[in-house]
C-alpha cells in the first residue's frame, strides 16, 4: 500500500511537469544565417545571438535600453508572412517593456535610422506559442527609429 501511494504521487508529479524547455538556438542560428545568405544581407551578429542590419545609420540621438522610443516597423517571419505592423507614424514605447531583441537591437540605431532586426526565439517569444506567434520562431523586423523621447 505504501509503495502504491508513492507510485501514484510520483506519477502525478511527473505528469504535471512541463518537461524540459526546447532550445531553438542552433536551429534559429542556421535559419538566420541561411536567410542572410539568401537575401545577401550585411548583418552584424551580437553576442546574444541577435543579428541586425543598418540600412541608414541616422544622425540623431542613440537610445539606451531604458529609453522610450517611437518606431515604425513591420514584423514578419522568415517566409515573409507579416504578423504585425505599425503605421508610418510608428508607435511609442519604453524599450525595457518589449522583447529582448528589441531592447537590445533598437540601441544600435540613431534617430532617423532604418534597418532590420533578426531576432532568434530566445530574444523574442521563446519556445512556446505566444499571442499567435509559433514557439521557436525567428522574427524579422524592418524598423525605422523615428524618435528617442526625452
Amino acid at each position: 500500500m505504501k509503495y502504491s501511494l508513492l507510485a501514484i504521487v510520483c506519477a502525478f508529479l511527473f505528469s504535471c511537469s512541463s518537461g524540459p524547455e526546447k532550445d531553438f538556438s542552433t536551429i534559429n542560428e542556421k535559419q538566420i544565417t541561411d536567410y542572410i545568405k539568401t537575401n545577401k544581407l550585411e548583418a552584424i551578429k551580437c553576442e546574444s545571438g541577435l543579428y541586425y542590419v543598418i540600412d541608414e545609420a541616422g544622425e540623431g540621438v542613440q537610445p539606451t535600453s531604458a529609453s522610450t522610443v517611437q518606431v515604425a516597423y513591420r514584423g514578419h517571419y522568415l517566409d515573409g508572412e507579416v504578423f504585425d505592423e505599425s503605421s508610418e507614424r510608428g508607435i511609442s514605447f519604453p524599450l525595457n517593456r518589449v522583447i529582448k531583441g528589441w531592447t537590445e537591437g533598437i540601441t544600435y540605431f540613431k534617430e532617423g535610422g532604418k534597418g532590420m532586426l533578426l531576432v532568434p526565439s530566445h530574444l523574442g517569444y521563446g519556445p512556446y506559442d505566444t499571442r499567435g506567434i509559433p514557439g521557436g520562431s525567428v522574427l524579422i523586423f524592418d524598423i525605422h527609429l523615428i524618435e528617442v523621447k526625452k
